[in-house]
């Protein structure tokens, strides 16, 4: 008797146990006649084991396990055994699920006039379908109630990181209040790693309980139970590494403030909300009590994710990127038309468009984003989307902090002057921030001088450099700059009223004939400008130009880098900070710290422009917290 095993015998180590089996009478598995028998493995199945173990991937490890025990018994004479047929080419390895493998594993058994042995009920089938013998074993299952994993877990574990070659670590604590430390003096082999890798992998394989989001050469993510588990392999990472992670608790929208009005805000009509907050703040946590409380309030929910692992109930269906793409899963979810969608995380470009595009399909959105402060999460739409639509996308902003409810934003359009410009013809679409307790504007957000810019409001009257006033500043200077030769120096005297200072020669080229020039610069800005030369200008104690009573804030030097492109701050160590950018303590303008530690200003924008400006004439740019 022939047998031709495939690749999931293989991994499940089914050949060796029927063997086994069949060899041992008083064995409790019943035999398959399989002793006695020459056992031919296909080099096809050799190829896909070793490719999948060349990947890190555990099945691969597994099943040339098997292949091992195999050739034991072969030594022992209780079976022989032949490798035979040619190994798959690339493109077969990389479409074997498409049945290419499979399809060279099935010549191998017809050319033999072989039994196939599968685990696989598609190659069973299929191997019927062409007439050929072939004995289907049921695939290894069993009932899993524990990982080996979770006993590095306690009441008030959120998760586990452990490494080859490391202490095993844990975050420990409550919401906001989390703690990283060392859970074991003794540091973790490849051994153990490998071992909780299997137990998780097989769980994930076996369990209804547990599923593969994720399996890509060097990393594979699992869900089980309540559990994401990222399992890491070189050569993606530099060791062996697992992290687990849990929820550590599970709420209800009663258990926040404001709850009350959330609920009307949320049923009064479908929103688009984005909530947001910094990592570990609880973000996901009151994204699932939203999701909760919609599906009890006789809304139809569904989730974005990926990885899935919001913890919700069954009413609601958690949908991950469908061919890898979340467009594709918007797209099915059109189709499926729920009231509300949770999309968890929103982080890059597509993810924002694909956010806005089923917003303005008239889908309740609720959007989860890493921000710092409340408006950032509404910044991250500038530049993603038209800005006049923002308020069409994103209606409500919600900031958690520490796992409670911080900031909730009313976001809306008015068609008016931003506050602090007084010209009628100065009027435009503002997007208006307020307070949803109060009902206060926090922030306006506006188109100027073709620049998007975010004033804050109801700054402290004490401060006379308030964001209105530094973005009028600029301004001036800008306009001035672009026909003075030398220094500008510029002071705002009042809302509508400012002070320019320039150099002697300057006074004629700035006021133009008959004052035409700056006449013409004061009807654009809506503000009147008294001219004088630099050496009108008070002086302080020191004998140099008196500073604003408000003072620039002393700042961190920095030596920007100009390309054909962009004009680049290095900002080391500032990641995800916000900043003023100034030249001899002069505002210019302010940014968000790129994840590279640097600010990107595109070249021939209003601010590249008077940044090389300011490079040019050799003054001394500076970077101070917002």
């Amino acid at each position: 008797m022939e047998i031709v095993p495939d690749t999931s015998v293989v991994i499940d180590g089914r050949v060796s146990e029927q063997i086994e089996a069949d060899a041992d009478p008083d064995s409790d598995v019943d035999g398959m006649g399989f002793a006695g028998a020459t056992v031919v493995v296909p080099e096809a199945v050799v190829g896909e084991l070793e490719a999948q173990a060349n990947d890190g991937r555990e099945t691969g490890w597994e099943g040339l396990e098997e292949l091992q025990r195999l050739v034991d018994l072969a030594d022992d004479g209780t079976v022989d055994l032949e490798y035979v047929g040619r190994r798959p080419d690339a493109v077969e390895k990389r479409d074997a699920g498409e049945g290419e493998i499979d399809a060279l594993i099935r010549d191998v058994a017809q050319n033999r006039e072989a039994t196939l042995v599968t685990s696989d009920d598609v190659q069973a089938e299929v191997t019927r379908a062409k007439g050929l013998d072939v004995e289907f074993i049921e695939p290894r299952g069993r009932t899993i109630d524990r990982l080996q994993i979770e006993n590095f877990f306690d009441e008030g574990t959120m998760s586990v990181h452990l490494k080859v070659g490391v202490k095993p670590y844990a975050k420990k604590g409550s919401i906001g209040d989390m703690h990283y430390q060392p859970i074991r003096d003794d540091l973790a082999t490849e051994e153990e790693l490998r071992q909780y890798a299997d137990d998780i992998e097989e769980a994930a394989r076996s369990s209804p309980e547990g599923f593969l989001e994720l399996d890509e050469p060097g990393m594979s993510i699992v869900q089980f139970k309540d559990m994401r588990i990222a399992i890491a392999r070189p050569p993606f990472s530099d060791a062996r590494e697992i992290t687990a992670v849990r929820p550590i608790v599970k709420t209800e929208l009663d258990d926040y403030e404001h709850a009350d009005e959330l609920r009307e805000r949320f049923t009064e009509h479908q929103r688009g909300v984005l909530i947001s907050g910094s990592p570990g703040a609880g973000k996901s946590t009151f994204a699932q009590a939203v999701g909760e409380f919609l599906v009890d309030a006789d809304y139809a929910v569904k989730t974005m994710e990926k990885p899935r692992d919001l913890q919700v109930g069954p009413d609601i269906t958690q949908y991950t990127a469908l061919g890898g793409s979340m467009e594709k899963t918007a797209d099915s979810l059109l189709m499926v038309r729920p009231d509300y969608t949770i999309y968890d995380e929103v982080r890059k470009t597509d993810d924002f468009e694909v956010f806005a595009d089923m917003r303005l399909a008239g889908v309740g959105m609720v959007g989860v984003v890493h921000a710092t402060r409340a408006v950032d999460a509404l910044q991250r739409l500038i530049g993603r989307v038209e800005l006049g639509l923002i308020p069409q996308i994103v209606d409500t902003v919600v900031y958690i902090e520490a796992g409670e409810v911080h900031t909730v934003y009313d976001v809306t359009t008015e068609v008016k002057v931003p506050q602090g410009l007084m010209e009628e013809d100065l009027a435009r679409p503002v997007i208006v921030v307020r307070d949803f307790e109060t009902g206060q504007p926090e922030y306006e957000i506006y188109t100027f001088n073709r620049q998007v810019v975010t004033v804050p409001l109801n700054e402290d009257d004490d401060d006379q450099d308030s964001g209105v006033d530094r973005l009028a500043k600029q301004e001036v200077e800008r306009e001035i700059r672009a026909i003075a030769r030398g220094h500008v120096d510029v002071e705002l005297r009042g809302p509508n009223n400012a002070v320019v200072w320039v150099e002697d020669d300057d006074i004629p080229q700035v006021i133009g004939k008959g004052g035409g020039r700056i006449t013409d610069v004061e009807n654009r800005l809506g503000i009147d400008i008294d001219v004088r030369t630099l050496e009108e200008k008070p002086t302080g104690p020191s004998g140099g130009p008196q500073t604003d009573s408000g003072g620039s804030q002393q700042g961190e030097i920095v030596q920007p880098e100009v390309t054909s492109r962009h004009v680049i701050v290095p900002l080391d160590g500032h990641a995800g900070d916000t900043v003023e950018v100034q030249a001899d303590g002069e505002y210019l303008f302010t940014a968000t710290v790129s994840r590279g530690g640097e600010i990107q200003v595109s070249r021939g924008s209003g601010i590249a422009e008077e940044l090389e400006r300011a490079i040019d004439r050799g003054m001394t740019i500076t970077v101070v917290p917002s």
